[in-house]
């Protein structure tokens, strides 16, 4: 499998709302720069990838990742993303059952077949 379909397996999986950690290498790290959501961006390990999805399955109802540009080269890809996502919760102004929408950068770095680094680069519509 390329590099480029298991960053799609990836995100299709997120979608699906499955267990993700079997993508991750076991040394991995995601950095999320500063964003709307997350003001001061984040950077998060294996343990804290587990625990971020628990609680975005707990936010969210859907999601959807819509894969607008991708590029693989060596042990890179890099993604454009359209992200709209149904809220479960009152987050700001919006609702539960409201949608958020946002244009997303995102870079993945493996090793063999696994994601080893992670990087978002997230422009969240204003809400």
């Amino acid at each position: 499998m390329s590099r480029a379909q298991i960053v799609r397996a990836y995100l299709k999986a997120i979608e699906q709302r499955k267990d993700v950690s079997a993508f991750y290498a076991p040394d991995v790290v995601q950095e999320e720069f500063p964003n709307l959501l997350s003001p001061t961006g984040a950077r998060r390990e294996f343990a804290d990838l587990k625990d971020a999805a628990k609680r975005g399955r707990k936010v969210m109802r859907s999601e959807s990742y819509e894969i607008v540009t991708l590029i693989e080269a060596g042990d890179v890809v890099a993604c454009e993303i359209r992200w709209r996502g149904v809220l479960g919760v009152s987050l700001r102004s919006l609702r539960p059952g409201e949608e958020m929408h946002a244009h997303f950068a995102a870079f993945f770095e493996f090793e063999g077949e696994k994601i080893r680094r992670q990087r978002n680069y997230d422009c969240f519509a204003p809400f």
